[in-house]
C-alpha cells in the first residue's frame, strides 16, 4: 500500500500512516506532474497544496482515494475521480474554530485600526492615537455568508461579543438559520447593504465565483469591513482594491487569493486598509493536527474498503473503478 503526499501531515498523522505499514512518499511539492512516476503506482494521493486534475488521475490506475486536509476541494477534479470510483476525502469540522478565530483576528485588527496605529508609531507619530478610526463591535451587525461549520463558529463568537448577526446560506432553511440566532436573508446582496462587517465562509464554485464585485461593494456601508477567509475568486480582487482606494468600504482582510502563492504584482498589495495573509487561517497547531488525522484516517479507511462518511461525492462508492 502506497501513499503519496504533496507535503507532510502533522507528525501524529505521519506516525499513524507509518504504523499502518504504509509506504510513504512525501514530495514537498505542489506540482504532481514532477513526481508522476511516484503517483502512477500510488493507492492514495493526499493533497495539502497543489492540484489533482483529470489528466493526472487518468495516469494513476491504482489510485483508490484522494485526500484533502480541509473542506475546500476546488483544486481536485472531484467529479472525474468519482466517475472512476475514487472518493475524495475532506475533513469537515477539523479547522472550524481556527478559521473562525482567524476571521475575528482580522476583524479586530481592522476595527481597532491596529495596522495604521502600529505603522504610525514606528514612524514616530504618537498622535496617530487620536485618529478616531477605530470602532467597537458591541451592537454592530456582522453578516455571515455561509452558515456551515465555520460560519456557525463565527456566530458563537459574534454573540459572545454582543454583536447582532445576519446570515445567508442558500442550503439552509430560514427556520434552521434563525435557530442559530441570526437574522435570515434569502439574498446575500441585501445582507451586504445592512452589515457593518461581512465575513465569507463558502466554497469556491461556479455559483460563488465573483460573488462580490464592484456592483455588490457599491451597496455596502462606507464604514463596512469585508473579510474573506474562504477561497480566492469569490471576491473580485480588482474591484475590491478599487473600492478600498475609493473609500467605498473602510477595510478588508483576505486570507485566500485567485492565484496562490500570491505574486507581488497582486493589486491588493497596494490597496488602502487591506490585510493580506498567506492562506493561513486553518493552520493553527490544533487545526493542523485535526485535519491531518482526519484525512489520514479517512484515506486509510477507503483503501481498506470502508465507506468513509466525509467524502465530497459519495457516488464514487457506487462506480466501478476502471482498471
Amino acid at each position: 500500500m502506497k501513499f503519496v503526499l504533496t507535503h507532510p501531515l502533522a507528525p501524529e498523522a505521519m506516525e499513524l500512516l507509518q504504523e499502518s505499514g504504509i509506504e510513504l512518499y512525501v514530495a514537498n511539492s505542489p506540482k504532481p506532474e514532477t513526481y508522476l512516476d511516484q503517483l502512477k503506482d500510488a493507492d492514495a494521493f493526499i493533497v495539502r497544496v497543489g492540484e489533482c486534475r483529470a489528466e493526472l488521475i487518468e495516469q494513476c490506475p491504482g489510485l483508490k482515494v484522494i485526500g484533502r486536509t480541509g473542506v475546500g476541494y476546488d483544486n481536485v477534479d472531484v467529479a472525474f475521480a468519482a466517475q472512476r470510483g475514487i472518493p475524495t476525502v475532506i475533513t469537515p469540522g477539523a479547522n472550524q474554530r481556527s478559521v473562525a478565530e482567524y476571521a475575528f483576528g482580522m476583524i479586530f485588527a481592522l476595527s481597532k485600526d491596529i495596522m495604521n496605529a502600529d505603522r504610525g508609531l514606528r514612524e514616530g507619530n504618537w498622535e496617530v492615537r487620536n485618529a478616531r478610526r477605530s470602532f467597537d463591535l458591541l451592537g454592530k451587525t456582522i453578516g455571515v455568508i455561509g452558515l456551515g461549520a465555520i460560519g456557525r463558529e463565527v456566530i458563537k463568537i459574534a454573540h459572545g461579543l454582543g454583536m447582532q448577526v445576519s446570515g445567508y446560506d442558500p442550503f439552509l432553511s430560514q427556520e434552521k438559520a434563525e435557530a442559530l440566532g441570526v437574522r435570515y436573508y434569502d439574498d446575500y446582496r441585501e445582507l451586504l447593504k445592512d452589515a457593518d462587517v461581512v465575513t465569507i465562509h463558502v466554497p469556491l464554485t461556479d455559483g460563488t465565483k465573483d460573488m462580490i464585485t464592484a456592483a455588490e461593494l457599491s451597496t455596502m456601508k462606507k464604514t463596512a469591513l469585508l473579510i474573506n477567509c474562504s477561497r480566492g475568486g469569490i471576491v473580485n480582487e480588482k474591484d475590491l482594491a478599487e473600492a478600498l482606494d475609493a473609500g467605498t468600504i473602510a477595510g478588508a482582510g483576505a486570507d485566500a487569493f485567485t492565484t496562490e502563492p500570491v505574486v507581488k504584482e497582486n493589486i491588493l498589495f497596494s490597496a488602502k486598509n487591506m490585510i493580506m495573509t498567506p492562506h493561513a487561517a486553518a493552520q493553527s497547531r490544533e487545526a493542523f493536527i485535526n485535519m491531518s488525522m482526519a484525512c489520514a484516517k479517512g484515506c486509510l479507511a477507503v483503501v481498506h474498503g470502508e465507506k468513509w462518511a466525509h467524502v465530497v461525492d459519495a457516488s464514487a462508492y457506487e462506480n466501478k473503478k476502471d482498471t
